[in-house]
């Protein structure tokens, strides 16, 4: 796992420290924001509709992405790149068949892969053809499971209305003992706040975040691709270096 998000931590702490004190400001108690009955209606309510809508590779894969919303997936472009360099001048110097050797180096099946298909000589375009193939599976596999969090934060709103309509009905219940309307009604609207709240604060922040880091590991992905074809295509190592550059800019 990579480097520790500190701007997204910060941003959490920030949206729910700001709901926190306003609610004390207004000289409202914080215990009237805990209410685990409507805190279990969203958040159960919303999982279950998160996962019926998902098969479960999606849902399970989704909820281990979250880590990725507070710390960087690992990644590191620049690194790559030199290691594609090295590649490129090795083969400049003693030919492509000189890559077999690095193939057991590498740990990635994707980049194995890559130098396989340039060790057996295949042609770029074919080359560029076979990996493109494999970089859309990967980026549809990973914003399928990013988006269950969207899903989340779609649902999560409806959800507290429900909690709010559902506590009413409570209240209504028990018209008889008018001094414990208000607090009824307060409590009822807490499931409203926990909907709106989590969806804006938490589900769809995390989402787009997670988006975010999708689309810079296909960027990488479609680098390696793009130096991969440079090699097989015989360009000078210093091109090549200069082209990939252009992704980390």
């Amino acid at each position: 796992m990579g480097s520790i998000d500190k701007v997204s931590i910060a941003g959490l702490l920030l949206g729910l420290g700001a709901i926190i004190f306003g609610q004390l400001f207004e000289g409202g108690h914080l215990g009237s924001l805990f209410q685990p009955t409507a805190f279990l209606i969203v958040v159960g309510g919303t999982m279950g509709a998160t996962m019926l809508q998902s098969p479960l590779p999606v849902f399970v894969g989704g909820a281990k992405m979250v880590i990725w919303a507070f710390a960087k997936p690992p990644s590191n472009p620049r690194a790559l790149i030199e290691q594609i360099v090295a590649w490129s001048w090795l083969a400049r110097k003693e030919g492509l068949l000189a890559l077999e050797s690095q193939t057991a180096e590498v740990s990635d099946p994707f980049i194995s892969k890559g130098l396989h298909l340039l060790v057996d000589g295949a042609d770029p375009e074919r080359l560029r053809e076979v990996m493109h193939v494999e970089i859309g599976s990967y980026e549809i596999q990973l914003k399928q499971s990013a988006k269950i969090w969207e899903a989340a934060g779609g649902y999560a709103p409806t959800i507290g209305i429900l909690g709010a309509v559902m506590g009413l009905i409570h209240v209504m219940e028990n018209l008889s003992d008018p001094g414990k309307l208000g607090a009824g009604i307060a409590t009822a609207f807490v499931a409203t706040i926990y909907g709106v709240g989590c969806a804006n604060l938490i589900f769809l922040p995390i989402s787009k975040k997670l988006l975010a880091h999708v689309q810079a590991l296909v960027s990488e992905r479609e680098m390696l691709v793009d130096g991969l074809t440079g090699i097989a295509n015989g360009d000078n190592p210093r091109i090549i270096e200069s082209r990939l550059q252009g992704y980390v800019t």
